[in-house]
């Protein structure tokens, strides 16, 4: 299998380490997730606030994943052939246009709810091949700064964690101060921010593996094809898009729809739903952070395991409604539990996945994972106005700790521990 450690050349070694690109690459992205997390608060608690209706809540919910699905699967493909730099700086403006026009057309007395789902729908469908541009880059310029790809996905997934550490309670903050709509504005400037940073500051990245096949290129469909078919024949792979599948479609309905109407309706503020997000997300910074400092000698495989299927405790907290401060100890357990998830499948995926086929592959792990999410979004919109809410509560816990209990019983899963390749950059 080709990969990524056979891309740097003989010359590369020879040169010191390029850190720069890498640092301005993990800051653009730090700014931009800042901006995306607190739009992720603002955008359902303005629904909620203009409609009052938990339905139309879960609908934007809905016009938000679906692109994702379609511009991941259809997206990687054209990462590939685009490049990944210019397909990160034009995403990046685009989203700045449509995450702009929401707040510019509400002031304006212009913003119907149609026109809402119109430029959520853009935004998402431009925004996702944006990240599986930046995530391509990242390996690349990980050999060039000689960094191990477990350093470099656990630094993405940190910066991922902090994010929201930062962003939701601050969210929570501009709303109560100045409203949902402006926090809009700031998360606009983020996407601003991130296409100059890369603009001026990373170098042009080529696939040498395609430089190898100019002469063999293959249609966009067959491309397309290739990375589908890859991922159908790695057990592993196969095996953690379906579960994640499933606990991506719970974790999208609660967070996406049931966690707003809670905080709104028993929390009382949105200052009470960011520092619950912050709890999670600072609890998952920890757990990351353990795991890049001590990845060569920590059990990857139960750490994965266990660590979903502990995200439960979150769903059966909410369902008991306890104490402020024990909702806030749990978000906080769960996300050091879940911390090194995310930058176990990354470094898993750099490891196995050729580079020649990396964009595309990226893409439609993406779009698998994502595929039933606004099925539940919507079905968690509809049932919030009909069944208890601690119900609904308890049952996604259920669903979910039965879902994650079959990674437990996989021999596929057993591989994590057993990587194909050298997981080493340098």
């Amino acid at each position: 299998m080709e990969n990524l450690v056979a891309t740097k050349s003989k010359d590369e070694i020879l040169q010191p380490p390029a850190r720069l690109p890498v640092i301005a690459l993990f800051t653009a992205n730090a700014v931009s997730s800042v901006g995306t997390v607190m739009t992720q608060l603002a955008l359902p608690w303005f629904v909620l606030q203009t409609t009052g209706s938990a339905a139309k809540t879960g609908l934007v919910s809905f016009f938000v994943i679906i692109p994702t699905i379609f511009a991941a699967f259809i997206g990687g493909t054209l990462v590939d052939r685009m490049g990944f730099r210019r397909s990160s700086i034009l995403a990046d403006w685009a989203c700045t246009l449509t995450i702009a026009l929401i707040p510019l057309l509400y002031a304006a007395g212009m913003l119907e709810f149609w026109a809402l789902l119109v430029l959520v729908f853009f935004t998402s469908l431009f925004d996702t091949p944006g990240v599986t541009a930046r995530t391509a880059l990242l390996p690349v310029l990980a050999v060039k700064a000689n960094m191990t790809f477990e350093q470099a996905s656990t630094g993405s997934q940190v910066i991922n964690r902090v994010s929201r550490l930062i962003g939701a309670p601050l969210a929570g903050l501009l709303i109560a101060i100045f409203g949902a709509t402006q926090v809009l504005w700031i998360d606009a400037s983020t996407f601003a921010f991130s296409a100059l940073l890369i603009m001026l500051t990373v170098p042009a990245v080529r696939n040498q593996s395609k430089e190898k096949e100019e002469k063999e290129k293959t249609s966009f469909w067959e491309e397309l094809r290739e990375g589908i078919t890859f991922l159908w024949h790695d057990r592993l792979m196969r095996m953690v898009i379906m579960v994640v599948m499933v606990t991506n479609m719970l974790d999208g309905a609660v967070f996406g729809v049931v966690l707003p109407f809670y905080a709104k309706n028993f929390l009382g503020a949105a200052l009470d739903l960011g520092l619950l997000l912050a709890a999670n997300g600072g609890g998952a910074v920890i757990g990351a952070l353990i795991f890049g400092a001590f990845s060569q000698k920590l059990p990857q495989r139960y750490l994965f395991v266990y660590g979903l299927m502990f995200a439960s405790l979150e769903f059966f907290s909410l369902a008991l409604m306890p104490p402020y401060w024990v909702l806030i100890v749990c978000f906080l357990l769960v996300g050091i539990m879940v911390g090194p998830i995310n930058p176990i499948i990354v470094a898993v995926m750099y490891a196995r996945i050729p580079e020649k086929n990396l964009g595309k592959t990226i893409g439609v792990v993406a779009g698998a994972v994502n595929v039933v999410t606004p099925v539940g979004v919507l079905i968690a919109g509809l049932l919030l106005d009909q069944v208890n809410i601690q119900v609904l509560l308890a049952v996604t816990g259920i669903l979910y700790v039965g879902t994650t209990s079959v990674l437990a019983f996989s021999r596929a899963v057993r591989q994590i521990d057993q990587k194909a390749v050298t997981v080493k950059a340098n």
